[in-house]
C-alpha cells in the first residue's frame, strides 16, 4: 500500500519520466492511430516498427551511440524507406497492399534480428541494452529520452491540426480532395510519415513487437462510441493516455512485470469495455435492440391475430388460447407467454382461459393490419411480388411502416388503382378486389 501511495505522489524521478513517456506515447498513438484505422492502414504501423529495427542497429553500428535521438534517427529513415517501399510496390505492381505490408515487415524484421544479433556477437561494450527496443523497456527512460518524445509528439500533433482536413477528405472522399488540386499520393504519404514518426516515439518503452496495438486499439475502443472523427481522435487520445498511465502504475508494484505489454493490456482491456458498454455500437447495446425487436414482431403478431379473429367472428371480443395458437402457429406455452407479457403492457385482458384486447391493444393492432394489407396491396398491384407469395414479404415489413408511409401508400393505391383504402381488407379473402388475371371487381363482397 505504502509503495503503491508513493509511486502515486510521484515522489521518484524514474516514475515521472515513465509515466508522462507513456502517456505521451498512448495519446500520439491514439491521434494518429484514428486516421491509420479508418484509413484501413491498421497494420501499416505494424510494419513500420518492424522496418524500424534495421536502422536501431545501423544507428548503432555507425556511430557507437545508444543515445535516443541517434538511434530514432536511424529507425526513422528505415521506416521511411519501408513506407516508400510498400508504395513502390502497391502502386507499380500488382501485388496488394496486405501482401506489400507482410513482404516488408517480414524481410525488414529479419534484416533486424540478423544485425542485433552480429552486435551482441561482436566486441563492441556498449551494445548492452539494444534489445529492448524488441519488446519495450520503459523503466530505462530517462529525462532526456522523454524531451525528445514531447517534441516528437509536439511535432506530430502541430501537423496533424494544420492538415487535418486534409487527412479527413482524404479518408471519407479521396475524389473531392483530388477536384481540390491536392496530390492523393503526397497527403498520403504525409499520414504515413506522421505515423512513422509515432510509431518511433513508442518504440523504447513499448518495442516493435507491440507498438501497433498502442496504435490500433484506443482507435478500435474510440470507434465503439462515436460516428464523429474529432470525437473519435480525442477520445483515441484519452484512451491512450489512460492505458499509458495505467500501465505504469500497475507495472510499478510489480518490478519485475514491464510496462509496455501491461499498456497494451490495459487499452485491450478497455476496447473490450468499450465492445461490450458503448451506448450505439456496443454488443450489450446491439443485443437490446435485436431483443426489442423480436418482442416488438411478437406483440405485432399477437395483436394482429386478435384483429383478424375478431374481424372472422362478427367482432367478439374474447378469443380461447386454442384458437390464438391454431391463428399464429406458435406452442401454447408460447401463446400463453406472450399473452402474460402484453397483459403487463396493459394491451390485452386475460381471465378465464380467454384473451381479449383492451382500446390500446385493439387500436395498434388495427394499425398493424392495415400496414400488412396496405403493404400486400402495393406489392401485388405493382407487379413486385405474386399475389400468392406476397405474405411473407408483408411480415416482415409490417414492423417498420411509420404513418407517413402508410399514408403515402394510401395515396398511391386510391389515386392509381382505386382502392378505397379505408376499408380495405385482406388480398387473399373473398372480400379482395384483387383478381389473378388483372380484373377488379367494382362492389366489395361479390
Amino acid at each position: 500500500m505504502f509503495d503503491f501511495l508513493h509511486v502515486l505522489h510521484l515522489h521518484d524521478a524514474t516514475v515521472r519520466s515513465v509515466l508522462f513517456g507513456s502517456l505521451l506515447i498512448g495519446a500520439t498513438g491514439g491521434v494518429l492511430g484514428s486516421f491509420a484505422v479508418l484509413r484501413r492502414r491498421s497494420l501499416m504501423g505494424d510494419a513500420l516498427a518492424h522496418a524500424a529495427l534495421p536502422g536501431v542497429a545501423l544507428a548503432f553500428l555507425w556511430t557507437g551511440s545508444k543515445s535516443l535521438p541517434v538511434l530514432i534517427s536511424g529507425a526513422t529513415c528505415t521506416g521511411v524507406l519501408g513506407v516508400l517501399l510498400i508504395q513502390f510496390i502497391t502502386t507499380r505492381t500488382r501485388i496488394k497492399a496486405d501482401a506489400a505490408i507482410g513482404i516488408v515487415l517480414t524481410v525488414f524484421f529479419g534484416i533486424g534480428i540478423v544485425l542485433l544479433t552480429h552486435i551482441q556477437r561482436s566486441l563492441v561494450g556498449n551494445q548492452a541494452g539494444l534489445d529492448k527496443f524488441l519488446f519495450g523497456q520503459a523503466a530505462s527512460m530517462v529525462e532526456d529520452d522523454v524531451r525528445v518524445m514531447s517534441v516528437m509528439s509536439l511535432l506530430i500533433i502541430v501537423v496533424v491540426l494544420l492538415l487535418y482536413k486534409e487527412f479527413k477528405a482524404l479518408i471519407f472522399d479521396p475524389k473531392f480532395l483530388q477536384s481540390l488540386g491536392y496530390s492523393l499520393q503526397r497527403v498520403d504519404l504525409a499520414l504515413m510519415g506522421l505515423i512513422v514518426l509515432t510509431v518511433m516515439v513508442g518504440l523504447q518503452a513499448v518495442g516493435v513487437v507491440l507498438i501497433a496495438a498502442m496504435l490500433i486499439t484506443p482507435a478500435v475502443a474510440a470507434r465503439f462510441w462515436t460516428e464523429r472523427l474529432h470525437v473519435m481522435v480525442v477520445l483515441a487520445a484519452f484512451i491512450g493516455g489512460l492505458s499509458g498511465a495505467s500501465g505504469t502504475f500497475l507495472s510499478a508494484q510489480a518490478p519485475r512485470v514491464p510496462t509496455g505489454p501491461v499498456m497494451v493490456l490495459v487499452a485491450t482491456g478497455l476496447f473490450v469495455l468499450s465492445g461490450l458498454l458503448a451506448p450505439r455500437r456496443g454488443l450489450l447495446a446491439r443485443w437490446r435492440r435485436q431483443r426489442s425487436n423480436v418482442l416488438r414482431e411478437r406483440r405485432h403478431h399477437f395483436l394482429r391475430a386478435l384483429v383478424v379473429l375478431q374481424e372472422r367472428s362478427d367482432n367478439a371480443p374474447r378469443f380461447r388460447v386454442d384458437e390464438l395458437v391454431q391463428e399464429l402457429g406458435w406452442e401454447r406455452r408460447r401463446v400463453a407467454g406472450e399473452a402474460r407479457r402484453l397483459r403487463r403492457l396493459h394491451l390485452v385482458d386475460c381471465r378465464d382461459g380467454h384473451v381479449q384486447a383492451t382500446a390500446q391493444g385493439l387500436a395498434e393492432g388495427t394499425f398493424v393490419v392495415k400496414s400488412h394489407r396496405l403493404w400486400e396491396h402495393y406489392l401485388v398491384y405493382r407487379d413486385i411480388v405474386n399475389a400468392d407469395h406476397v405474405d411473407r414479404p408483408a411480415d416482415e415489413v409490417e414492423h417498420l411502416l411509420t404513418p407517413d408511409i402508410l399514408e403515402r401508400l394510401e395515396e398511391i393505391l386510391q389515386r392509381d388503382h382505386g382502392i378505397d383504402t379505408e376499408r380495405v381488407v385482406d388480398i387473399h379473402g373473398r372480400g379482395s378486389q384483387y383478381r389473378p388475371a388483372g380484373r377488379e371487381r367494382n362492389e366489395v363482397g361479390t
